[in-house]
């Protein structure tokens, strides 16, 4: 599949035709996202083992895909970096999730990819806040009670050393493409 080409969508009336994301992996949460993601929506767990459910998105949604040298080039120039998640925090519809100590890395990157994708609107607005989304406030599910499951997995030391494009679709995500930060 050319990267410019959006994976055909599954036939019905209730099909959602899905989209991309441009984000960092970030493995060392993988097993409590995909715990997570198994508890709302198992149709969303990924049988490709490349797939990272826990990541930093840097740009979505994708309705068309990025050509590969495109974001090489919005890429050229931002090497790896290391990062810490810590701070567990809530946004006003719910979403738990960490965020990075340091912001600039990640904006760096966003922005370049936002500049080269000028016909995306990304989700956060013109200046999206980077996170690792962990689960949502509910009757059962507190900042408190995600505390308690994160355990000793919070704070997470990272590395971002790839941008990755995966595919969002029920019974369908995927890895389409990867990058590894130049530096």
């Amino acid at each position: 599949m050319a990267a410019s080409e959006a994976p055909e969508p599954e036939q019905g009336p209730s099909s959602w035709r899905g989209h991309g994301v441009l984000l960092v992996p970030v493995p060392r949460l993988e097993p409590f996202v995909r715990a997570r993601t198994a508890f709302y929506d198992e149709t969303f767990l990924s049988a490709d083992p490349a797939f990272t459910h826990a990541h930093v998105t840097l740009l979505a949604p994708l309705h068309e895909l990025p050509d590969h040298d495109t974001v090489a080039r919005a890429l050229a120039g931002h090497g790896p970096f290391d990062f810490r998640l810590a701070r567990l925090e809530a946004f006003p519809d719910g979403v738990i999730h960490l965020r990075p100590d340091e912001r600039a890395p990640f904006s760096a990157l966003i922005h370049a990819l936002m500049r080269a994708h000028p016909q995306v609107r990304p989700f956060g607005g013109d200046d999206p806040e980077p996170h690792l989304t962990l689960d949502r406030i509910s009757r059962d599910v507190s900042l408190a009670s995600t505390r308690t499951l994160l355990g000793d997995l919070v704070p997470a030391r990272c590395r971002a050393e790839r941008v990755e494009l995966h595919w969002y679709e029920a019974n369908a995500c995927r890895v389409l493409d990867g990058w590894s930060l130049p530096g």
